[in-house]
């Protein structure tokens, strides 16, 4: 399944945003969304992955935004590896209260580790509580892709995606080898990370590997 990622300006924008979506992630850090609106905006017939990353949000604000889209009827929460654990406890606790599903995820932007680092990231988004692990690397040669593309072998959960224009290949790749989803923009110009393909593009790519 797709997953669009967006980061709109207001609540209206993101309802208009999401008609038509299957999945949508909603980049709540790249927004200035009160809780009271979070809520709203998951309680969204369409389902929304709540991702709130590290750095624009002090993370008393980042656990009040997860919550709130919990409580709004967020399909998905998504939590960086790296997070304090008190905020990552609190936020698994709530999910698993109200059925949403956990993405614990790890993120390198400078470049891609190596392949014994990446499956030890892997074990330790499941450690702490990741019904789906993400991995989500800078690529910068096609050997960064394929060992991306290696970590299939070794977990089932897991989307594992290249940062940057080479690594558009591992966001098509990514359902075929096994990940319950991969991400692309809304449209050109909407990319919420480097090497997003738009969506439209991206179905057409996926429709025709799977003709």
């Amino acid at each position: 399944m797709i997953c669009v990622s967006l980061a709109e300006p207001s609540l209206e924008d993101f309802r208009a945003a999401l008609k038509g979506l299957e999945l949508a992630e909603i980049c709540i850090d790249k927004t200035s969304l009160a809780p009271a609106e979070i809520k709203e905006l998951f309680a969204s017939p369409v389902p929304l992955i709540a991702l709130c990353r590290p750095g624009t949000r002090t993370e008393q604000e980042r656990r009040a935004a997860f919550l709130a889209a919990i409580e709004g009827g967020a399909a998905y929460v998504d939590l960086e590896v790296g997070a304090e654990t008190a905020l990552r406890e609190d936020v698994v606790a709530a999910a698993r209260g109200k059925k949403c599903r956990v993405i614990i995820s790890f993120y390198n932007t400078e470049e891609t580790p190596l392949r014994h680092f990446l499956t030890q990231k892997i074990e330790e988004c499941f450690d702490f509580g990741a019904d789906i692990a993400k991995i989500v690397c800078r690529v910068r040669s096609s050997q960064d892709c394929v060992r991306i593309l290696s970590l299939y072998e070794a977990r089932k959960n897991l989307i594992a995606l290249g940062m940057g224009k080479l690594g558009v290949i591992t966001r098509i790749a990514a359902p075929f080898l096994g990940a319950p989803l991969t991400y692309a923009a809304l449209a050109p110009g909407k990319e919420t990370a480097e090497g997003q393909p738009d969506y439209e593009t991206l179905k057409t790519m996926i429709k025709y590997l799977n003709a």
